[in-house]
């Protein structure tokens, strides 16, 4: 395991990543789930702030193995093996993904990321066997993975009352320990592999939103054999989901992680900023699927507020698709400004009495804006 070849041609993701890929659909279908109880129940606060910590355990964990493979994929036995357990580790997180959401018990989702992480660090310290030129590197991320893990499992002993700022002190030093421990030195990911890979997860929250989404409305044309906002919602769904992709799909990563990404201060802020585009796209799915049951049930929630479960993932979606992938690409003004002026559009749609087909029918509209000159 002594490293890929950052230049190494026609390198693709492999059918190990993408079997560990399925498995954290899982994950991401749990989350989706319990963000869409929570916003039924009228709980959109908390609820988002849940779901937020939830999936940042479950994105944080892919995004760790997508990058440790772009560097260090040796493809033998062991590295399968030790790949298998993190995928174990995988579903058993998602299997405590309800239990964390809905009660706050975190035994379950720790337990899983605990066997992810160990499985991990020891990827990490058989490169800084393999490796010495980057065994600086390679140790300070084995360690920073260990001593975040141990942190995780001392959570579980802290009140209920402390939780919340020990949690976001936990994330700040895991999101701390790759910057931390590339200052000394940088793994040989490869461009082409780690955005076909972004890609790849981007397709993965996409179709989970549009299944959750569907899922509901079929239920709800069930139980109401169809009404005009139910209508309304399936067109507008369809119209937020095509719009999503082709956004992102408008440009393409690899040529900004070949060139000017390849510095830590741009290359961060890609990886990271991708949270928000990944949880956002997954919310937006229990957002139709809690509109399609306001919309059955009379649940007695404010139009407004589920209008806003919406229309608010695809604002941030789409100033997050901006701002991270899609400006950098853009030289003028012209072409900066149709995507804040759509994000304002959308959050204002959560007042009309059919938010899902306007903020749908403005998306389209950026899409065309965005499309037509280039073309």
């Amino acid at each position: 395991m002594t490293g890929r070849d950052p230049g190494e041609p026609h390198r693709s993701a492999t059918s190990l990543e993408l079997f560990s890929d399925l498995c954290f659909v899982v994950a991401v279908a749990q989350a989706s789930t319990s963000l869409h109880g929570a916003l039924t129940d009228g709980d959109y606060g908390s609820g988002a702030l849940r779901f937020g910590l939830v999936f940042f355990t479950i994105w944080w964990a892919w995004m760790n193995f997508t990058w440790f493979a772009s560097a260090y994929d040796a493809d033998d036995v062991m590295y399968r093996l030790t790949v298998l357990v993190q995928v174990t580790g995988s579903l058993v997180l998602a299997a405590g993904v309800r239990r964390a959401f809905e009660d706050g018990d975190l035994h379950v989702i720790t337990l899983g990321y605990v066997v992810l992480r160990t499985a991990l660090a020891a990827l990490w310290l058989r490169a800084a066997l393999s490796d010495p030129t980057r065994r600086r590197t390679t140790l300070r991320f084995a360690a920073g993975v260990t001593v975040c893990q141990l942190g995780w499992v001392a959570l579980l002993f802290v009140p209920g009352p402390v939780r919340l700022p020990c949690i976001v002190v936990m994330i700040l030093a895991e999101v701390s320990v790759p910057v931390w421990a590339q200052s000394a030195g940088m793994t040989p990911w490869h461009p082409h592999h780690i955005a076909e890979r972004y890609e790849q997860f981007t397709l993965i929250v996409l179709g989970e939103s549009v299944a959750a989404a569907t899922v509901a409305v079929r239920s709800a044309f069930d139980r109401h054999h169809g009404t005009g906002s139910l209508y309304a919602l399936a067109a507008g769904g369809l119209l937020m989901a095509y719009a999503m992709w082709w956004l992102y799909f408008a440009s393409s990563a690899y040529t900004l992680l070949a060139t000017t990404h390849q510095a830590h201060r741009r290359r961060f802020p890609w990886a990271y900023g991708h949270y928000l585009l990944f949880a956002s796209a997954t919310a937006e799915g229990a957002g139709l699927a809690a509109y399609a049951d306001h919309v059955t049930r009379h649940n007695g929630a404010a139009p407004t507020a589920v209008g806003a479960a919406v229309t608010v993932p695809a604002a941030v979606f789409l100033i997050t698709v901006w701002v991270v992938h899609l400006r950098p690409h853009q030289r003028s003004l012209a072409e900066r400004i149709p995507f804040p002026v759509a994000a304002v559009g959308v959050l204002v749609a959560a007042w009309s009495p059919v938010p899902a087909l306007l903020a749908g029918v403005l998306m389209a509209a950026l899409v065309a804006v965005v499309t037509v000159p280039r073309r």
